[in-house]
């Protein structure tokens, strides 16, 4: 089984490239999640043939919004966490197979100056509670835009970047519990010496000078690990600041 989650920054957006076409027909994921949709349900006029879709959109119109979309129709589908005052901003899609639920998360940004920093704490730990009911039940695979490089590996310059958004200790701590948790990075665990980056800043042209931030993860159940045959990040693909990410089981 293949699962490939992509940040596509809009998703009309990258419908009228037509990179997005083109990469799926190239891949023929089984499961495919996105963030950033960016758009209401009633918007989306194309047909994603052979699959069926699921969408999580936020409140505010262009922001925000989660979307999946797969082949085998899941047992159940459940929209956003558990939690006091999550604002409605489409970020969580969980569904339910047989042998496994899949989670696809686009995690709140902590803002330029941390702004947003203490809410996003209340949500990692909601998340991961989240995660940790799930597991109880059956094995979790986890994936989306995560906003966090997890250790200096994950980013190009991490000195410059320590009070970041995406790179403060205490979003890096909050990634270190849910590993603790009972939950594995699919790509570090396979490849623990490699850089790969998986999105980079439109301000700074930060692509075409190599400077990254791995952000978009695979993470899996512990007891799941044995089934993850290869995790992937597609840094040749373009459409987005983010490129998409896969995960072979």
């Amino acid at each position: 089984m293949k699962i490939v989650n992509w940040n596509v920054n809009g998703l009309r957006a990258l419908l009228g490239k037509g990179n997005l076409i083109e990469f799926m027909n190239r891949e023929k994921p089984d499961i495919m999640a996105f963030e950033e949709t960016k758009m209401q349900e009633d918007q989306l006029t194309f047909n994603f043939d052979g699959y069926y879709r699921y969408m999580n959109c936020a409140e505010k119109k262009g922001y925000s919004g989660t979307m999946v979309l797969t082949k085998e129709k899941p047992l159940s589908v459940t929209y956003d966490i558990e939690g006091d005052d999550h604002p409605k901003e489409g970020r969580v899609i969980t569904l339910e197979y047989p042998d496994f639920y899949f989670v696809c998360a686009y995690v709140p940004n902590s803002k330029d100056g941390l702004k947003r920093l203490d809410y996003r704490m209340i949500w990692e730990d909601d998340l991961r509670k989240h995660l940790k009911k799930l597991d109880k039940k059956k094995p979790v695979i986890y994936t989306g835009d995560l906003n966090v490089a997890h250790n200096e590996i994950d980013l190009k310059n991490p000195d410059e970047n320590h009070f970041s958004a995406g790179f403060s200790d205490e979003e890096r701590g909050k990634f270190t519990e849910l590993l603790k948790a009972g939950f594995r990075d699919t790509f570090r665990e396979l490849y623990p010496e490699t850089v790969k980056y998986s999105w980079w800043s439109y301000r700074t042209k930060a692509r075409e000078r190599g400077v990254g931030w791995r952000i978009d993860y695979f993470v899996v159940s512990d007891r799941f690990m044995d089934k993850v045959k290869d995790s992937i990040i597609y840094d040749d693909i373009e459409g987005s600041d983010h490129c998409p990410v896969g995960l072979i089981i």
